[in-house]
């Protein structure tokens, strides 16, 4: 099967059976697996959290809440698992290909509207330069307009991110325009906010439909697009 034929707006009987059978809970790269949380995962997640602290607090607003006990570790994730579960949120895990190594977390944020979806991330600081936040931007931008068949992708960052904002122009996304005083830090101010975004016709004549990726269904089994 040629690229294209994978990435086609036309295929209308296989991706309704793809939306019928829901979110990918597990997404496979080259060199990274995504998954969603279980709590599980709790105490690797608090400690990649409790390492990068200062690495995260100037961009990522959530930060001001850390560090968290681990009992309130394993609540958060069993609330990342239901709105998986109910279609309301979509926040992965991210590892690298043997799943022993946690490098950070990523997620398909709805909060934009119908039709649109936001995409997020973050890296452990060990492994930043690897271009792991690119690979796994690529990754959710095709599972969000393959399988969840939104219009529009966007990425949102600081301006002052050069790193985070370095991810979608890589990718071929357009930058829209920065937001005055939008985006609040981890003390409560406001920060600019760039916004990128990518829509389901342009994705063909993007970076990202060169991305090998495989997904699979809350049951393992494999979406047929991948």
């Amino acid at each position: 099967m040629s690229q294209d034929d994978r990435i086609s707006n036309d295929r209308q009987p296989e991706q309704a059976d793809s939306i019928d059978r829901g979110p990918a809970y597990r997404i496979e790269t080259e060199r990274l697996v995504l998954r969603c949380w279980s709590p599980a995962d709790a105490p690797r997640l608090k400690r990649a959290i409790d390492d990068n602290l200062d690495h995260l607090w100037p961009w990522l607003p959530w930060i001001a809440h850390e560090p968290e006990e681990l009992a309130a570790k394993v609540q958060r994730l069993r609330e990342f698992r239901g709105k998986f579960d109910l279609g309301l949120d979509f926040v992965f895990a991210v590892f690298e290909a043997d799943e022993t190594r946690l490098v950070g977390g990523c997620g398909l944020h709805p909060r934009l509207g119908p039709g649109v979806l936001e995409i997020g991330y973050w890296i452990h600081k060990d492994t930043v330069g690897r271009g792991y936040a690119t690979e796994l931007a690529a990754a959710l931008t095709r599972v969000g307009f393959e399988i969840h068949r939104v219009g529009r992708i966007e990425i949102r960052c600081d301006p002052e991110n050069l790193a985070s904002a370095g991810v979608p122009r890589k990718l071929g996304f357009h930058h829209d325009g920065t937001l005055r005083r939008r985006l609040p830090d981890a003390t409560g101010q406001p920060r600019d906010l760039m916004v990128w975004s990518l829509f389901r016709d342009e994705l063909l004549a993007s970076p990202v439909a060169a991305a090998e990726v495989r997904a699979f269904d809350v049951s393992g089994e494999p979406f047929d697009w991948a």
